[in-house]
């Protein structure tokens, strides 16, 4: 049966059209997916991603569990409310599901999971924990909003109660705090996102989320739906779960190499297999692609290249760059020439490096 957020009813009241996306029922636009990537890159937007999954660990021995179930290294926040992007790999290396972590207490850290992988990841998480007398609780009580744009944070803080503004304020990129609301919400604000724009990712409880998202709204913030969030992620050159990785991709094989930490002495869940790859050469890699023609790259359509076959991962026309862009996974090794299959006619394509989009700009290649 297809879930809903709290915040369905809303949606829908606003004129959103709604899709099934992992088994929820959320919407894809409110009207205008392209107006929607404009309002977030020019001013600010607002998403519902209650869908994500939120999971607290407690625990003496937490830390500990963090250095075995993740391939970043929980040792680099070094206060708490800092926060750190990760994989979560099987023994083979590939990626179970991406994720954010915060570190909230020596015995207290908070996971924020993908929603189509929600079985498996917590099946995954607590089969681990159990070794570690790690205590694992899905907060299913709570809903999360995101405020994205270059006018987010000018737009929240109001928001904010007044004896906890300065700390919202001062909250550095990958950082977190409780707060309240100025209408006494209980909020839980990580200065985090999806698109490539500064703002926001709010945790609150489900029963304050409607009164917050109107509140939102009547300042100004307009509702945006996952197609324009799909477009702002993949120009600023952010991966999609189960669509540019899986179990059978690697971090190495899908351009998150900076989030493996390698340090001395720390046996995380598939290490021997990462190090076995980088021995043996990565045998593929993933790219940026532009198109240099007409026409839309697609997932799954092959790639040629001089080292041999690829295929495009994500792929959609970027608002921002007025161009069609895409990720690919091609065999290492010169590419030489590349083209493209698109409905039997080899298109020519340059690679370009990612993102393709930084802080609201093209990024020149």
């Amino acid at each position: 049966m297809t879930q809903q957020t709290i915040l369905n009813a809303t949606h829908r009241e606003a004129g959103a059209r709604m899709v099934d996306f992992g088994g929820w029922d959320m919407p894809i636009h409110y009207g205008s997916q392209m107006d929607e990537h404009h309002q977030v890159r020019r001013e600010v937007g607002m998403f519902d991603v209650s869908h994500m999954t939120v999971i607290d660990l407690h625990g003496e021995k937490v830390r500990a569990f963090l250095h075995h179930l993740l391939a970043n290294n929980v040792d680099k926040l070094k206060s708490t409310g800092r926060a750190i992007y990760s994989c979560m790999l099987n023994s083979r290396g590939g990626v179970i599901d991406d994720l954010i972590t915060y570190y909230l207490a020596d015995d207290f850290y908070r996971l924020v999971t993908n929603a189509a992988t929600h079985d498996k990841d917590l099946a995954w998480i607590q089969s681990h924990a159990a070794d570690f007398d790690v205590e694992v609780t899905e907060r299913p009580e709570l809903s999360l909003i995101a405020v994205q744009g270059p006018k987010a944070r000018a737009t929240v803080l109001p928001l904010i109660a007044e004896a906890d503004r300065a700390r919202v304020e001062a909250l550095g990129k990958f950082s977190a705090a409780d707060a309240r609301g100025s209408e006494d919400e209980h909020l839980f604000v990580a200065r985090t996102g999806y698109t490539g724009e500064d703002g926001f990712e709010i945790v609150l409880p489900s029963d304050e989320a409607v009164a917050f998202w109107e509140r939102l709204a009547d300042a100004g913030v307009k509702p945006c739906g996952l197609g324009a969030r799909d477009t702002l992620r993949l120009e600023a050159g952010m991966n999609l779960y189960g669509q540019d990785m899986d179990e059978d991709i690697t971090p190495l094989e899908a351009g998150l190499a900076w989030t493996v930490s390698f340090d001395e002495g720390r046996d995380f869940i598939g290490r021997a297999a990462l190090e076995a790859q980088k021995a043996a050469g990565v045998p593929r890699r993933m790219v940026g692609l532009m198109l240099d023609d007409k026409g839309i790259l697609r997932h799954g359509q092959r790639v040629e290249t001089a080292a041999g076959d690829g295929v495009i991962l994500s792929g959609t026309f970027a608002p921002t760059l007025g161009k069609t862009i895409a990720f690919a996974r091609i065999p290492s090794g010169e590419p030489g020439a590349v083209g493209v299959d698109i409905r039997g006619r080899i298109v020519p394509a340059h690679i370009v490096k990612f993102p393709f989009v930084r802080d609201g700009k093209p990024v020149e290649s």
